[in-house]
């Protein structure tokens, strides 16, 4: 019999001598990995769910007609490093728009499973029944913009085809819709800052409890801004969708340094909810990763006692040749036995109260719905690998003991 079997054995015995601490060391590891489990997979799931719709919600790009840094101003330019000042200087006014969009356009198709398509928005004054509302008009293409952020999936009483039915149709926010007290086939007047009134007809309304930062966007077709803003031909924002989401930001940076306008991703757009979103893992992890420490206070509690109980044998042992790293191997491994057969039932546990929460249906105003979970095999590892670590640690502490004892001096005492 080698030596790694009879340190096996050795273990085994020890800790089936304690079945009852054993169970219940085991029994806290599991509810430990099996509420981290739970935990994660909730608030994961959650986020996933939140990012998914986030990006499906919204053009994976677009591109303004914005550069990241203003021109300078000719008279800047004019005597730049000179003992000069100007005073008095009028700022050079830009013509507003993309140059060559069309090009642009084409380029942005090119990609490899990519959509693309050119808008042009600008704010309005809306009036109707006497009242007022302030808005950003875009104006779209509805068989492609649809493709690109999914809008119809939010329409209420309407699809975003419906624009090209009717002559200067227009979708507004439930919420601006109720503040005037219009319905769908009302007629409403728009003025833009070019000077030019025009009327429209509600076709459809965007659900603002829905889809975030709505409220204050209406959509009608691209000629039909155009007319409005008196730019014809003129787009200033261009959409784009990727086959690969998580690519936007490297492809954007590279569109936007061979055409020179802001190419902006989602990435970009979100960075404050995904940096905060960071913030609310690390707090999480950090959270249910405690909950394992102190599940592994049990695995401490049972080593600790085997080694104070076991201190005759662990002299008789080192009498007949077991080395200082040999006893510590010894209750290292019942510290990883608790910890892996804690860990297998609280993967049990855990499935079980994912299967419970995922099949619990919520109700919020009016709309059905469940708890998004993430069951990914990658949680189980953290779970396993955080519940592992602890265990082992735990059991570490006391075998170090365990290897410092005399065991001529125990086996003094026990005479």
């Amino acid at each position: 019999m080698n030596n790694i079997s009879l340190t096996l054995r050795i273990a085994f015995a020890h800790l089936s001598v304690r079945a009852r601490q054993t169970a219940i060391a085991m029994l806290g590891v599991a509810v430990g990995v099996g509420f981290f489990l739970a935990v994660s997979s909730m608030m994961i799931g959650s986020q996933m769910d939140f990012i998914r719709t986030l990006v499906d919600s919204a053009p994976h790009i677009i591109v303004r007609d914005e550069v990241r840094e203003p021109p300078a101003q000719p008279a800047t330019q004019a005597f730049q490093g000179a003992a000069v000042e100007v005073h008095g200087m009028r700022a050079r006014d830009e013509v507003r728009g993309l140059k060559d969009w069309q090009a642009m356009l084409e380029d942005a198709r090119a990609l490899e499973g990519a959509l693309a398509t050119p808008a042009l928005t600008g704010g309005v004054a809306l009036r109707f029944a006497g009242r007022t509302e302030a808005l950003a008009v875009s104006g779209i293409d509805p068989r492609v913009e649809d493709q690109v952020s999914r809008i119809n999936e939010d329409l209420v009483g309407g699809v975003l085809l419906d624009l090209e039915n009717v002559q200067n149709g227009l979708v507004v926010s439930t919420r601006v819709a109720e503040r005037l007290g219009a319905r769908i086939g009302d007629i409403v007047v728009l003025s833009s800052p070019a000077g030019i009134v025009q009327r429209a007809q509600l076709v459809a309304f965007l659900d603002s409890d829905v889809r975030t930062g709505a409220e204050g966007v209406a959509y009608t077709l691209l000629r039909t801004a155009q007319v409005l803003f008196a730019r014809p031909n003129i787009v200033n924002e261009l959409h784009i969708k990727l086959s690969q989401p998580d690519r936007a930001q490297a492809v954007a940076a590279d569109l936007e340094a061979r055409w020179g306008y802001k190419w902006e991703s989602w990435q970009e757009r979100s960075v404050d909810i995904m940096n905060a979103l960071v913030v609310r893992n690390i707090i999480m992890y950090a959270v249910i990763s405690a909950i394992l420490l102190v599940a592994s206070f049990g695995v401490y509690t049972v080593i600790s006692t085997n080694v104070m109980e076991k201190r005759r044998d662990i002299a008789i042992m080192r009498a007949i040749g077991f080395s200082d790293d040999d006893v510590v191997r010894i209750f290292l491994i019942e510290g990883v036995l608790l910890g892996v057969l804690g860990a297998a039932a609280g993967f049990v546990l855990g499935t079980g109260l994912m299967a419970i929460l995922g099949s619990i249906p919520f109700r919020i105003e009016g709309q059905e719905f469940f708890i998004p979970l993430d069951r990914g095999a990658h949680q189980y590892a953290i779970a396993g690998g955080v519940s592992l670590a602890s265990a082992a640690f735990a059991a570490w502490l006391p075998a170090r003991k365990a290897a410092k004892l005399n065991p001529v001096d125990i086996l003094r005492g026990a005479a």
